[in-house]
């Protein structure tokens, strides 16, 4: 239940955003953009559903969820997030999304790092071989 109050949060604040933020006229960087953002949207939400209980902001080791989008990517809410940015950065005609995704793939870089160690620790050669067939 808490998953879908999150989401419909998220859904608020993006439809609120783009209420005040999208201005001006549709060229095609800016279709570009969009449709950037709604599949790192579509992502991030799918993702953020299928890891459910074991979300968390912090690492920690609840269990390896290992099915649907976590089958290819490890770490899918950072990966979406990102994509968001990028949307944004094609999007708005302004420099600041790209400073944004400049500063933050390196921090979700240390976090994913972060992250890594915690689930080895608590899963050992369970999540070594989920890593091994995973990106990112």
């Amino acid at each position: 239940m808490l998953a879908k109050v999150e989401m419909f949060l998220v859904l608020c604040f993006v439809v609120g955003a783009g209420v005040v933020f999208r201005h001006g006229p549709w060229t095609p960087m800016r279709i570009a953009g969009e449709v950037v953002f709604c599949c790192g949207l579509g992502l991030w939400l799918v993702a953020r559903e299928q890891l459910g209980k074991s979300f968390s902001v912090r690492a920690k080791a609840t269990r390896l969820v290992t099915t649907g989008v976590y089958s290819r990517i490890r770490n899918p809410i950072y990966v979406s997030g990102q994509v968001m940015f990028l949307g944004l950065a094609l999007s708005i005609p302004s420099w600041i999304p790209l400073v944004v995704v400049a500063v933050t793939v390196p921090m979700q870089v240390v976090r994913a790092r972060k992250e890594a160690e915690v689930l080895r620790e608590a899963f050992g050669e369970e999540y070594v071989a989920y890593r091994s067939r995973t990106w990112f």
